[in-house]
């Protein structure tokens, strides 16, 4: 039986990117709907442009909010390179939410009734990729004596289901509380209106990339959602960042997290 030729053709994007990569900052940043961009063979996944650039295919403002982060830490960065309706990246690959098909009224042609070969195929194209990455990031950091904070940036809809959602913030933890609790806290102090787990909960089996790689590795972790009218233009994408810079800047040297031989 013939194997299926590569998704990815060699001009297209590389299924992740990765800043700062020799940094030995104490913290890892990761940003896993950073893009809106699918495969060239995939046509748009039968979708409209706008479709293509709505809420479900990319978290609006959270890549470049991750990426002016990135910069202004020095901290590493992974980015996914590609949409979550390619392949969602934060979530298991059974789980059925991996390859969207509907949501929020949107029918998403390309992901109907897809076959098991050709999530096998996007998966060994993006979603592998770019975890082994993460992963090599870590082991990275880990031989340089360093244990990171993981940081996972998301950003949420301002409405859900007809409903007005009031936090501005929210924290998502299952394990780590301690640095949840910093994150919490620190977010407040400059005035926002912080959601503890919610519009989301950070309770497994959510949050896959969080679980999957800080969990099992024993990191201290967190993982923040911003909802994403603050976040639209580069004016609040570059306030937000700002301001996170001092909020999860400080939280390594209050987990006296540091360089160790």
């Amino acid at each position: 039986m013939n194997a299926s030729p590569p998704l990815l053709k060699p001009h297209e994007p590389s299924p992740f990117r990765v800043l700062n990569p020799d940094s030995e900052r104490p913290m890892l940043l990761v940003c896993d709907h950073a893009s809106s961009t699918i495969p060239e063979e995939l046509d748009g996944l039968g979708l409209d442009p706008f479709a293509r650039r709505c809420h479900l295919a990319v978290d609006i403002g959270a890549g470049p909010v991750t990426e002016r982060l990135a910069s202004s830490l020095m901290a590493t960065t992974v980015l996914c390179g590609y949409s979550r309706l390619v392949v969602d990246c934060n979530r298991g690959l059974l789980d059925n939410g991996a390859f969207l098909a509907f949501g929020d009224g949107i029918i998403v042609p390309g992901n109907t009734a897809l076959k098991q070969a050709e999530r096998k195929r996007r998966a060994e194209a993006i979603y592998w990729p770019y975890h082994k990455q993460i992963d090599a990031q870590i082991k990275r950091l880990q031989k340089a004596g360093v244990t990171p904070l993981f940081v996972s940036i998301h950003s949420f809809t301002p409405v859900l289901n007809g409903e007005s959602r009031p936090w501005q913030m929210g924290v998502l933890w299952d394990k780590d509380e301690t640095s949840a609790r910093l994150l919490i806290e620190g977010l407040r102090a400059e005035g926002f209106l912080v959601g503890d787990n919610e519009p989301y909960s950070g309770k497994a089996p959510q949050d896959y990339t969080i679980d999957h790689h800080a969990e099992g590795a024993n990191l201290p972790h967190i993982a923040l959602e911003i909802r994403q009218d603050l976040i639209t233009h580069p004016e609040g994408q570059e306030r937000i960042a700002r301001i996170l810079h001092g909020v999860i800047g400080s939280i390594p040297g209050e987990l006296r997290l540091k360089k160790h031989a």
